[in-house]
């Protein structure tokens, strides 16, 4: 894998609090835990509104012997 060198400045609290939370370790590899983090959170909200969308455009259709599908996304979305 290929590094950069990367200087940047931060708030120094927030750098306390996330040294003492990522434990031992350098700081390049907080960053890289960070960077990874924010890229995790952010493809697992991408996948969350792709079901959504498919949840939202599929027919839910009438209750049935399982139950009023549309009520309960209703009911799930609140």
């Amino acid at each position: 894998m290929t590094k950069v060198r990367v200087s940047t400045t931060v708030d120094a609290a927030l750098l306390d609090r996330a040294r003492e939370v990522h434990g031992p370790g350098t700081d390049a590899s907080l960053l890289e835990a960070a960077l990874t983090a924010l890229l995790d959170a952010r493809r697992r909200a991408e996948v969350d509104a792709a079901y959504e969308r498919a949840y939202s455009e599929s027919a839910a259709g009438p209750p049935d012997a399982w139950g009023d599908l549309a009520a309960w996304r209703e009911a799930a979305g609140a």
